[in-house]
């Protein structure tokens, strides 16, 4: 029987939110808040000083905004691959307002990416839990996922079918490129600072970079 490592990925945008998987079609997430309110209930040792947490961002008013809660996401096969993304860049602190061609998402929209055993790739709101996007072209399994760091919300998807796609979140999901550089299984793929060029990593220590822009 095959074994499927844990997936574990975690981000940090104002209403922080940690998400996982046990080798499992299911993903778990939970406001990162929340994972710091239980290490310090449980008298976690590295934690000194709970002021320093970061908490959700507040409106004018006091009240939170998009406030984090915990949700359990059927993707419906196993999950290898897990990716978070946002329209606001990871250098900056404003949000930004991105519109959709099918929909229109506010300011702190975080995006949950799902990279599948089938080849396909759900993306999902991590606000609500609910499924955005199914983006369906690689034909084996997508065994890594990153975002672009500038906000842009440009995918970019691994998979054991030897290539990588490019795909285009504000553009309803539309695949921009396919990159064939690999003779074997795409392992991971990871974007330079300024989202201009992308390094991946395949069977056979195979390395290779692109330049997108």
């Amino acid at each position: 029987m095959a074994s499927f490592p844990p997936r574990v990925n975690e981000k940090e945008i104002d209403g922080s939110y940690f998400a996982w998987s046990q080798g499992r079609r299911t993903v778990k997430l939970v406001p990162w808040s929340q994972c710091l309110q239980n290490f310090l209930l449980h008298g976690t040792k590295n934690v000194t000083n709970s002021s320093s947490l970061r908490l959700p961002r507040q409106n004018s008013d006091g009240g939170q905004k998009n406030k984090p809660r915990e949700h359990i996401i059927d993707c419906g096969d196993i999950v290898w691959s897990l990716a978070f993304g946002s329209s606001v860049p990871e250098k900056q602190s404003r949000c930004v307002n991105i519109e959709w061609h099918r929909f229109r998402f506010g300011q702190d929209q975080l995006l949950l990416a799902t990279g599948l055993n089938n080849g396909r790739i759900k993306i999902w709101d991590v606000y609500t839990g609910k499924l955005l996007l199914n983006l369906v072209d690689h034909t084996e399994v997508v065994r890594d996922l990153t975002f672009a760091p500038d906000g842009s919300l440009i995918l970019v998807s691994a998979s054991r079918d030897k290539t990588l796609r490019v795909w285009d979140l504000k553009d309803d999901g539309n695949m921009m490129k396919v990159l064939r550089g690999h003779q074997n299984w795409v392992y991971s793929c990871a974007f330079s600072p300024d989202s201009s060029m992308l390094c991946s990593v395949g069977a056979s220590k195979a390395v290779v970079a692109a330049i997108l822009v």
